[in-house]
């Protein structure tokens, strides 16, 4: 019988591939960064080409480290970077355009133009989101208005466009060569503006007013079932494809949030609380997204609310690769800490707006506070404590739209390494933060969607029982403090707004 589950991670700066054993422990890894592109202030790309380029060397790294082949693969799951959109070409499979990431701002105008006719909340009601620049639906948009000929390709057929979980599910399958198969699932889908909460389908109507045709959109699967399998050209040959979960939907199933109220926050490039409704959908009244949990074949889907960040760990790429303040990312840990607070100065990453609880997209950067005594440590130090003073507002939105206040909050991504940021995470929300024991969980996640479908995993009991704690941080600031250091922070965040006019762009 195999043993072991692969997932495939394509993230924001980075792809990665991970075997899995049947207790969740880490076999192999290999991970390979891509470019990131930024052609314009407020634009930001990735080639698509290079992304699955990246995919088919670490599958092949992932294998050969763990001396595996794909007789000792069980099945693949893929989890993704969710609203990043990729539009190519049936025929040749070669994308029209780079690939537009979730953080782009350039589709203002679009937003603008479309919320003229019921303002932001539009949609809301039948999608669980407002009109951004986040979302897939403008970038498509934008695609077809802006690359010649692609509009003309695209009403006669011959465009798709995917969220790159579809660009690699495609590709794998077999892509142009072979009939690739063209799928999402209900989570990515969820992200895009135009999938009807309820029907899980494709609302006609929304993508008449995008002008985007229903030809170029991929069949909406659930998240746990066999797609198909990998073609007899790739390494991972006919090894079934069964899962697919957008990144931070993965990590809360990693997570083993399966359940009505729990809840999991992911420290990456961005931040990203899920707090689980259950198969209630719930619409926020303070900020938050409404979104899909997942659903597991033919079960009826579990839904959940999101705060969503746009700026936490690509802060610390930002003052590494823009500033060189640092030269490696885990530098800032030390930096951080060799000053006892943030020296009065207060970081406000709004590089592309501020996402929940404001959805301000005319906000912008904003380093305030400075004195003649703040050093570079300070300044690393509030570009830490920005990702928990943001954690700390989406939770009040959670709490506030749930009801139900939390006790504790698990945490994993890469930035949960930093003992420093966690603690003062904890301190910050007032409530014990809670590192598990494989904090890889977004691959994990993909890689239970997958082994459930296949019957590798026998139910999400068993999942339950892999999930097991691996450090714990307990609130240690007074309360006057920590509200003194929140009542800064807010003054901060209007420093950054109603930066955009007709003249700042």
């Amino acid at each position: 019988m195999k043993q072991y589950v692969m997932a495939i991670d394509q993230g924001t700066t980075s792809s990665r591939a991970i075997v899995f054993d049947r207790n969740g422990n880490i076999v192999s890894s290999s991970q390979k960064e891509h470019e990131q592109i930024f052609p314009r202030a407020g634009w930001v790309e990735h080639d698509p080409v290079e992304i699955w380029d990246n995919v088919r060397e670490v599958i092949g790294s992932a294998l050969s480290k763990s001396n595996l082949t794909s007789h000792d693969i069980a099945t693949v799951g893929i989890t993704n970077q969710r609203e990043t959109a990729v539009v190519w070409d049936r025929t040749t499979g070669r994308p029209v355009y780079n690939a537009i990431v979730w953080q782009d701002t350039r589709t203002q105008d679009i937003v603008d133009e479309l919320a003229r006719y019921g303002g932001v909340d539009r949609f809301k009601k039948q999608v669980g989101l407002p009109l951004a620049t986040y979302f897939s639906g403008t970038k498509i948009k934008w695609i077809l208005d802006n690359v010649e000929g692609a509009r003309t390709k695209a009403d006669a057929g011959d465009l798709i466009f995917g969220t790159t979980d579809s660009w690699v599910v495609w590709n794998l399958t077999g892509g142009s060569a072979d009939d690739g198969i063209h799928v999402t699932d209900v989570t990515n889908a969820s992200r895009t503006l135009f999938m009807d909460l309820e029907t899980l389908q494709w609302d006609n109507n929304i993508l008449e007013d995008f002008g985007v045709p229903r030809s170029m959109m991929p069949e909406i699967r659930s998240s746990s079932e066999v797609y198909g399998a990998v073609h007899h050209s790739q390494l991972l040959r006919g090894v079934p494809v069964a899962g697919i979960l957008g990144d931070q939907q993965a990590a809360t199933f990693g997570q083993a949030a399966f359940g009505k109220g729990e809840a999991k926050n992911t420290y990456g490039t961005g931040c990203f609380l899920i707090f689980n409704t259950g198969e209630e959908i719930v619409h926020s009244s303070n900020g938050l997204l409404t979104t899909l949990a997942y659903k597991l074949g033919d079960e009826k889907p579990h839904y959940a609310l999101e705060g969503s960040i746009a700026v936490t760990g690509s802060l610390i790429q930002w003052l590494r690769d823009n500033l060189g303040l640092i030269d490696s990312a885990p530098e800032v840990e030390a930096l951080a800490a060799s000053v006892p607070d943030n020296g009065g100065a207060y970081f406000v990453p709004a590089f592309s707006g501020l996402f929940a609880p404001y959805w301000r997209p005319d906000a912008r950067g904003a380093l305030v506070g400075l004195t003649r005594f703040v050093t570079r440590a300070h300044i690393a130090r509030a570009a830490l404590e920005a990702t928990a003073f943001q954690t700390r507002e989406v939770l009040e939105a959670v709490n506030a739209d749930s009801g139900v206040s939390l006790t504790e909050l698990k945490v994993d991504g890469g930035m949960v390494a930093n003992d420093a940021l966690m603690q003062f995470q904890a301190d910050i929300l007032g409530v014990a933060v809670v590192r598990p024991r494989i904090v890889e969980t977004t691959a994990l996640g993909a890689a239970y969607a997958a082994g459930l479908a296949i019957g590798f995993w026998k139910d999400l009991g068993e999942l339950t029982a892999n999930w097991g704690e691996d450090k714990r941080w307990a609130p240690q600031m007074d309360d006057a403090e920590r509200f003194r250091q929140l009542r800064l922070w807010k003054k901060a965040v209007t420093k950054s707004m109603d930066w955009i006019d007709e003249d700042v762009k």
